[in-house]
């Protein structure tokens, strides 16, 4: 097994980052960033809500919570998802699909436990 991390690589016309736990599995995937400082801007916001409350979308009735906050919901393909929102609204980090209600928490409590330790790796050069 190897440590979290930060894998950073370009993106379109941009650069972008997964956040891959220890057992190098994706947990989720950031936007594209324009620059080098926005994207350390964007790990360090996964870093500081990662312990976000979490807002379940798919219950009936759900409480709408006040950000930061998790987002679990359902895709248009029926799969479970869920995205990390920060403090000003915006997404900064959304999963994959995931079959079930509970996988997707699993993912969602993976980034608790591999964000905070994971460290930026440049998986490609990438200009300043």
């Amino acid at each position: 097994m190897g440590k979290p991390k930060f894998s950073i690589k370009k993106s379109g016309n941009g650069i972008m980052f997964n956040l891959i736990a220890s057992n190098g599995q994706v947990i989720g995937t950031s936007q594209e960033y324009k620059s080098e400082s926005a994207l350390k801007n964007g790990i360090e916001s996964v870093k500081r809500n990662s312990r976000s409350k979490v807002e379940d979308q798919t219950v009936e009735g759900f409480k709408t919570l006040t950000y930061p906050k998790y987002e679990i919901f359902i895709d248009n393909g029926g799969k479970h998802r869920f995205r990390l929102v920060a403090m000003n609204g915006e997404i900064i980090l959304k999963s994959q699909g995931y079959a079930s209600k509970a996988t997707c928490k699993k993912g969602l409590d993976s980034i608790n436990t591999n964000a905070l330790g994971a460290e930026p790796v440049h998986e490609e050069p990438v200009s300043k």
